[in-house]
C-alpha cells in the first residue's frame, strides 16, 4: 500500500499507555523512532504521532492525521472556541481514561449550590467548559486562567475556588480542598478527521475502527461454559449477563441435560454464579475473552 494512515496519541500522561496497549491489542506491530515521536507500523500501513493531548483535535480535524485518541475533557475545551464548520467525528468512548471536571473549594469555605460562585474568582485550566457551565446557570464570576498547579490557586490567593481534573481525588486531599460539584464526565474518545479520503485510507481507518471496537467490547466480557438440565435453558438464559442466546449442544448419551455457551457483555460476579447454580447449572468455566468482532 502506497498510503498510510496515521494516529495521534498522547505522548505522555495518563492516556499515554492506554492508547498504545489498546493499538497493540488492535494487532498493530510498530517501531519508535528515536525522537520517541514517531512510531511506525511494521506489519499494517499504519503509523502514530506521539504529541501533545491538546494538538490532536486540531490534527485530527486539519487532517494531518486520519484518527485520534484524546480525552473528551480536551475535545471539548477546543470546541468551546471553534467555528470551525467541520468538526471531528467523534467514533467512541474507548472505556479508559475516565475522570472528571469538577468545582473544588478549600474546606473552610461554605458551599450552598452553584449559586455560590456568584460573583467569586475560579482558577481552571478549562476556561471555555467553565464559562459555558456558569453561563448556563446565569452566574457571573471571574474565570482565572491557569496552565497548570491549579489546586494551589486558593493557598495563594489568587481565586476562591478551582476548577479542575478529578480522578482519585488525591490532588485535592493534600491541598486541603473538598470537590463541590461535577461540571462534566470525561474519559478517552475515538475520534476521526472530517477531511475527504482516499478509498485505501477510509478502508484501513474503517479496519481500525472495528478492531477498536471489538477490543473495548470485550474488556469485561466473559465466555461461559457450563452443563444445565433442558429443563433450567430458559431460566439460565434469562440469568446469563448482558448475553445473546447461548449456545446450545446436546451431550452424547445424556438426553436430559445439555452443554451452553455464551458470551456475556457484562462483569460476572460470583453472585452470578451462584444464582445459575441454583438454578440448575453445573460444570461451569468462565474464560476471558480477547477479541470480539460483531
Amino acid at each position: 500500500m502506497s498510503e498510510r494512515i496515521k494516529i495521534a496519541v498522547q505522548k505522555s500522561g495518563r492516556l499515554s499507555e492506554n492508547s498504545l496497549e489498546l493499538l497493540h491489542r488492535c494487532g498493530l506491530q510498530y517501531a519508535r523512532s528515536e525522537s520517541r515521536l514517531y512510531c511506525a507500523g511494521e506489519n499494517m500501513p499504519v503509523d502514530i504521532l506521539l504529541v501533545r493531548d491538546d494538538d490532536i483535535p486540531s490534527m485530527v480535524r486539519q487532517g494531518v492525521c486520519e484518527l485520534g485518541i484524546v480525552g473528551e475533557n480536551v475535545l471539548r475545551e477546543q470546541q468551546c472556541g471553534e467555528d470551525d464548520s467541520a468538526p471531528v467525528s467523534e467514533l467512541r468512548g474507548l472505556d479508559f481514561g475516565f475522570c472528571r471536571l469538577a468545582i473544588a473549594a478549600p474546606r473552610s469555605i461554605t458551599y450552598a449550590g452553584s449559586q455560590s460562585l456568584q460573583g467569586k474568582r475560579i482558577a481552571t485550566s478549562y476556561p471555555g467548559i467553565l464559562g459555558r457551565y456558569l453561563a448556563e446557570r446565569g452566574i457571573v464570576a471571574q474565570v482565572v486562567r491557569l496552565a497548570g498547579a491549579v489546586e494551589i490557586a486558593p493557598s495563594l490567593g489568587q481565586a476562591d475556588f478551582i476548577c479542575d481534573l478529578v480522578s482519585s481525588g488525591n490532588t485535592l486531599q493534600a491541598n486541603d480542598l473538598r470537590e463541590l460539584e461535577v461540571v462534566m464526565e470525561s474519559q478517552a474518545q475515538l475520534i476521526a478527521t472530517p477531511r475527504p479520503l482516499s478509498a485505501e485510507k477510509q478502508a484501513w481507518v474503517q479496519r481500525m475502527q472495528r478492531r477498536i471496537d471489538g477490543v473495548v467490547r470485550v474488556k469485561e466480557s466473559k465466555y461461559i461454559m457450563l452443563h444445565a438440565p433442558r429443563s433450567a435453558v430458559a431460566e439460565i438464559s434469562r440469568l446469563l449477563p448482558g448475553s445473546e442466546m447461548p449456545t446450545i449442544v446436546s451431550l452424547d448419551g445424556c438426553d436430559n441435560k445439555v452443554a451452553m455457551h455464551a458470551v456475556c457483555r457484562e462483569t460476572v460476579f460470583w453472585e452470578t454464579l451462584e444464582a445459575l447454580e441454583d438454578a440448575g447449572a453445573s460444570a461451569m468455566l468462565v474464560l476471558p475473552v480477547e477479541k470480539m468482532l460483531a
